[in-house]
């Protein structure tokens, strides 16, 4: 029995996309039945990593607590994973996350907390009543990192230092 299939494996949340293609003698190209908008959601950094942008914001909607649970990189860590991204030796502390999320293709941006995009990830730096810092991701209508957040500044201090990343894309 002979299959023509293109069987695309980014729908399993793996560290990696991998397609797997069985063909017949009729040839197919890979990417002739995916949609313009199943192309673009997926961005490419320059080392080939690919992040799923609505898969991300999609593990982000996922996350209903209205409090925290102190586990905010755990929580953008496993967003990042389900939509593709490789994040393999990644940082305990939120605060040392900037470097991880370059190499996934984010680039440090001005804070853009007026007009934030689809997801944009902050960074809230270490600080004495907060060891290990913050970091959140815009799901597309809020902020939300181990719980949803009702904005952008959870620390009662106003003089914590913010780094903001956005996909390059």
């Amino acid at each position: 029995m002979i299959y023509d299939v293109n069987t695309g494996m980014s729908d399993v949340h793996a560290p990696a996309e991998t397609q797997i293609i069985i063909r017949s003698n009729a040839q197919q190209r890979p990417d002739s039945k995916r949609s313009n908008t199943e192309r673009n959601r997926n961005y490419t950094s320059s080392n080939s990593q690919r992040v799923d942008i609505d898969k991300f914001t999609q593990k982000l909607s996922s996350i209903t607590r209205r409090t925290s649970t102190q586990k905010c990189a755990k929580s953008i860590r496993l967003a990042l994973q389900s939509a593709g991204a490789n994040v393999q030796g990644h940082p305990v502390a939120a605060a040392d996350w900037g470097n991880t999320l370059e190499r996934l293709g984010y680039r440090r941006i001005s804070p853009s907390f007026d007009q934030p995009k689809k997801g944009d990830i902050y960074i809230i730096d270490r600080t004495k009543g907060h060891n290990y810092g913050h970091i959140a991701g815009y799901s597309g209508s809020g902020w939300v990192s181990d719980f949803q957040q009702s904005g952008y500044a959870v620390y009662k201090n106003a003089n914590v230092q913010y780094s903001y990343y956005r996909l390059d894309h």
